[in-house]
């Protein structure tokens, strides 16, 4: 679905950041001229093509949208139900074991479609959707996905998520703390690498970069510890041939961190290493376990990182290792989580506490991160850890427009107006986002969805959610048994040392 309202649009007048590689983290005033979807032109007083559409965007600042480079839209009708539980715990009722029915696909629509408004009315125009739809993969669901997403208009990365490995086997002290039935409930026939890339290859040939390419398919093993070597290296193949992301969820946890000594008899990153995983196509989410050794082998073997700063500290799962993770030259982006971790899609809440929580550490603030380094990975580092630093992350010319019109006047954030970056970071909620390109076409304009009839959308969704929620209670009181469970698994890796320690202070 294309819907340009005009082939040539010129935006005048305004406050351009354009966060390209090299270039000073500073707005000047500049004209943005977008052909046919892409920047053709960024320079004060440009002239005035034939046939353009005009946009004075004079008290507007102009600047890439953001790219949230972690999400799982899986958990969207679920936020703000769960609070004080670990990962372990939270995943027994948000990606329930028992009695989950899938939603049908008008709700996967509607809930796609919730995932994508949110996101483009904070800034986001391209998201890595982590999209997780058990018991089995089918390409009308996926595409329910993908369809949704062409109809909002949004840039995406989607994958169809995958564990092959029995649960409890991911888990240290799994099969010592569950009782011998409960295990034998949980060992669920599971999918093999063959099957998964037969699937895989489907999608690449039907789903894969539709959109008018703004749609694109990753591969999402779940994480190094859930997935046997077979399917990995399979995903990892496939990530190569077709150019996208390999995206995993690497030591989110201090269990998990215990898992691997257990399991592979020390980190998961060397694990990967010596099995030929890790690559510039990782994107690894997370990654908060991880020592220097590890730090050491992504970065040289050029892996991104995802930064899902509010869903670490909502789950207790601790403080990725940042600063380091730069100082190594690793390329870092920043994440939401799903909407159940987080709570929202609102990739300027992470923002902000990017810049705050960077800045507790036992070195002091100025250990901490700039502002123009927040920015960064909110931008341009997302579109690299997507594997689309060339396509979008960034104003310059050549580059699809992907950009967002904030309105300085609006509210308080920019009042008084001292520091536009700094302000973009700690004072800005996404509430001054007036108008929303992607590939050239505006999705919000002047607060108004072009594509969407809003309002529609959430009547349908809020009629619909008091079913889904109640037959959620069920399922939730289905699992409630397998949390004491879970709780005494984690008490058990609470007493083992290991190599990293993450917690918050005290």
């Amino acid at each position: 679905m294309s819907s340009r309202e005009a082939e040539i649009i010129l935006i005048r007048g305004a406050d351009v950041l354009t966060m390209a590689a090299g270039e000073e983290i500073r707005p000047s005033r500049a004209d943005v001229l977008i052909e046919s979807g892409r920047i053709t032109g960024l320079g004060a007083d440009l002239a005035v093509p034939a046939g353009a559409e005009i946009v004075e965007a004079a008290g507007r600042l102009v600047m890439p949208g953001l790219v949230n480079a972690h999400l799982h839209s899986s958990e969207m009708f679920l936020r703000g139900r769960y609070e004080r539980l670990p990962l372990e715990m939270w995943l027994c009722w948000s990606y329930p074991f028992f009695g989950l029915e899938p939603p049908d696909l008008e709700l996967l629509r509607l809930r796609s479609l919730l995932v994508a408004m949110e996101s483009l009315r904070s800034g986001v125009t391209m998201i890595s959707d982590d999209f997780f739809d058990p018991p089995a993969h089918h390409l009308a669901r996926l595409g329910t996905v993908f369809s949704a997403y062409d109809e909002a208009g949004i840039r995406a990365n989607v994958s169809s998520g995958l564990m092959n490995r029995p649960y409890l086997d991911t888990l240290a002290y799994g099969r010592e703390v569950f009782p011998a039935r409960v295990q034998a409930q949980l060992d669920f026939p599971l999918t093999g690498a063959d099957e998964y890339t037969t699937f895989c290859e489907a999608v690449f040939r039907t789903l894969h970069n539709s959109g008018d390419g703004r749609l694109r398919y990753m591969l999402a093993p779940s994480g190094p510890q859930r997935c046997t070597v077979e399917l990995m290296q399979a995903c990892r193949d496939l990530a190569r041939q077709w150019q996208v992301p390999y995206h995993t969820h690497v030591l989110e946890t201090r269990t998990q961190a215990v898992t691997a000594d257990k399991l592979f008899g020390g980190s998961i990153v060397r694990y990967m290493h010596e099995h030929g995983l890790l690559n510039p196509n990782v994107l690894m989410a997370h990654a908060v376990w991880i020592t220097d050794e590890d730090i050491a082998l992504m970065a040289d073997a050029g892996v991104s990182v995802s930064w899902n700063i509010l869903a670490n500290l909502k789950l207790g799962s601790g403080l990725a290792p940042v600063r380091r993770l730069l100082n190594a030259g690793i390329n870092v982006a920043l994440g939401t989580d799903g909407a159940s971790s987080n709570d929202t899609l609102r990739l300027f809440d992470v923002l902000r506490a990017a810049a705050l929580v960077s800045s507790a550490t036992a070195k002091g603030p100025m250990a901490g991160l700039s502002s123009g380094e927040v920015l960064h990975a909110a931008t341009l580092g997302g579109a690299q850890a997507a594997m689309l630093a060339e396509t979008t992350g960034s104003l310059e010319v050549g580059k699809q427009a992907d950009l967002i019109i904030l309105d300085l006047s609006h509210g308080t954030a920019f009042t008084p107006l001292s520091d536009v970056v700094n302000q973009l970071v700690y004072c800005e909620n996404g509430s001054s986002v007036e108008s929303v390109m992607v590939d050239g076409c505006f999705v919000i304009r002047d607060g108004s969805f072009t594509r969407l009839d809003e309002a529609g959308i959430l009547s349908e969704m809020r009629a619909r959610m008091p079913a889904f929620l109640r037959q959620h209670q069920t399922t939730e009181a289905m699992n409630s048994f397998l949390i004491p469970l879970f709780q005494e698994v984690i008490a058990r890796c609470d007493r083992v040392p290991v190599a990293a320690e993450r917690y918050l202070p005290s």
